[in-house]
């Protein structure tokens, strides 16, 4: 119950580095996150544009960060955390909304004038970070424009993925004449269903004053150290 210091000191540490190394602005006006490649042989480091929509939980890791902040909501800290998080789940957003589809891509390779598809990794694989983003923003702050994107998302699922007995992976974001594929990951069911029904449950016993959700969307309920 946020009492082990070390780890949120290693946590603003680590957030703190990402802003000063790694958070970009593309030509768009969107943020995200680069990577940053090292070169062994010429001893330098340069920052790569790609933007997996792994990262897309991102938005939600900061939020979260913002709320809990030692330094209180209000603090410098918290409120860069929470204009950071917000600012990258819109770019997971646009990830999903500039396709035709209305599906994101595994891998954005650029972002001169939007969401750009890498090339070998045009296919959507039922991933949950985005809506995972989208259901903790929506939590601690209200906004129901979160639901509002995650409808969007749940209906692009239904029209582009779902099969007579399942949902499969869309080859291609880009092409809505695709059939879906005879595969599903376990973390579809697991996670993006998971925090889509949170998302627009309005009664739901799981929220983040008692409950932490680990990495597979598992929600633990928090408890005091006596």
């Amino acid at each position: 119950n946020k009492t082990e210091r070390m780890y949120r000191d290693m946590y603003d540490k680590s957030i703190q580095g990402m802003h000063d190394k790694l958070l970009q602005q593309g030509e768009s006006g969107l943020w995200y996150i680069a990577q940053s490649i090292y070169n062994p042989e010429h001893e330098y480091t340069r920052l790569n544009p790609t933007f997996d929509h792994l990262v897309c939980f991102m938005g939600g890791l900061l939020a979260l960060g913002a709320y809990t902040d030692p330094l209180g909501l209000n603090s410098e800290r918290a409120q860069r955390d929470l204009k950071t998080g917000k600012a990258l789940t819109y770019s997971c957003y646009q990830m999903y909304a500039s396709s035709s589809t209305g599906l994101s891509p595994e891998i954005i390779s650029h972002w001169s004038s939007g969401p750009v598809p890498d090339r070998f990794s045009s296919f959507y694989m039922l991933r949950p970070e985005a809506v995972e983003s989208f259901y903790i923003l929506h939590e601690l702050t209200g906004d129901p424009v979160y639901r509002e994107w995650g409808w969007e998302v749940f209906q692009s699922i239904e029209k582009f993925c779902k099969t007579p007995i399942a949902y499969g992976h869309h080859p291609n974001v880009q092409d809505v004449n695709a059939e879906p594929e005879d595969k599903m990951e376990s973390f579809f069911l697991g996670e993006t269903l998971k925090y889509l029904y949170l998302l627009f449950d309005p009664e739901s016993k799981v929220d983040l004053d008692n409950y932490v959700f680990n990495t597979e969307a598992h929600p633990l309920r928090i408890f005091d150290r006596h």
